[in-house]
């Protein structure tokens, strides 16, 4: 089984692939924006957080910090680790709302056990698998990487991986792997019957075992209907439905000041015409 296309890790190391060439991309090519805030919003989904309350999010491979503005969307605090000089620079520039690391999540991850309630990481994991000098191990580096996050997790948390395997025995290495260091869970496939919609989730427990989530699409659907429009479309209507402010509105525009007023932030004083919408000028 393969699922192998253009793969950038087969290209050069992560520091090096992403270069200040390629993170400029992440901010300024709009289909990847939307892909990145699509699985992101999906991995949160699968992290099944408590409603209505702010949480420590863990953000591997955080990169120019796309991820990252959803988590702080959706009211979290979040910490960014990523191998990428370049790539984090373009978050500082950015002034994303998470603190940001620079290390190789194969050395470890470096927190204190119980920091965080939840982990997701975007497109990251698979970088693992490769060997890209004579002292990598990619057992070592996965089990290394695994066993410090599971410390650093709080007991009942989950981590949501979503990756890109390349063929099933790099699934059983990470799973493995995974396993071994104390999480139970297992893999989330989306729309598993699309080739373009398809999307693995890898989903772990901390300290407890529960029943892994469904994934989307994989009941059967009408004839003609686009897997990825009913994706959008579903979690759309769920979102509003937990009362959550539409994206942009006067609410949501309050709430992200408020946030960072509680970071200490300098925020400008709300007034009448703060979240106003402008008439276009022709």
């Amino acid at each position: 089984m393969s699922f192998s296309c253009r793969r950038p890790e087969h290209k050069a190391p992560p520091e090096v692939y992403y270069n200040e060439e390629e993170a400029r991309k992440y901010t300024q090519n709009s289909r990847m924006i939307e892909i990145q805030s699509q699985m992101s919003e999906r991995a949160v989904e699968l992290l099944s957080l408590p409603e209505n309350q702010s949480c420590f999010l863990l953000d591997i491979g955080c990169g120019s910090g796309l991820s990252g503005d959803y988590l702080s969307e959706e009211g979290h605090y979040w910490v960014g680790l990523d191998i990428s000089t370049a790539m984090l620079d373009v978050a500082l520039e950015r002034e994303v709302e998470g603190d940001l690391v620079l290390a190789d999540m194969g050395h470890g991850v470096p927190f204190r056990a119980g920091t965080f309630d939840g982990c997701i990481s975007i497109s990251a994991l698979q970088w693992l698998c490769n060997a890209d000098k004579k002292s990598h191990s990619p057992p070592k580096r996965l089990y290394r990487f695994f066993s410090t996050l599971y410390s650093s997790l709080a007991r009942g948390s989950r981590a949501v991986f979503q990756i890109y395997p390349e063929n099933s025995d790099q699934l059983e290495l990470i799973t493995s792997q995974a396993m071994k260091a104390g999480f139970t869970g297992g893999m989330v496939v989306d729309y598993p019957n699309s080739a373009k919609a398809k999307k693995f989730f890898l989903c772990l427990f901390v300290g407890v075992s529960g029943a892994l989530p469904k994934g989307l699409g994989s009941e059967s659907v009408e004839k003609g209907v686009a897997h990825q429009a009913m994706f959008t479309g579903e979690r759309t209507r769920f979102k509003n439905l937990k009362g959550k402010s539409l994206k942009k509105s006067k609410d949501w525009i309050l709430e992200k000041k408020e946030r960072r007023r509680r970071q200490g932030r300098e925020v400008r004083a709300d007034t009448k015409y703060t979240g106003r919408q402008r008439k276009a000028r022709f």
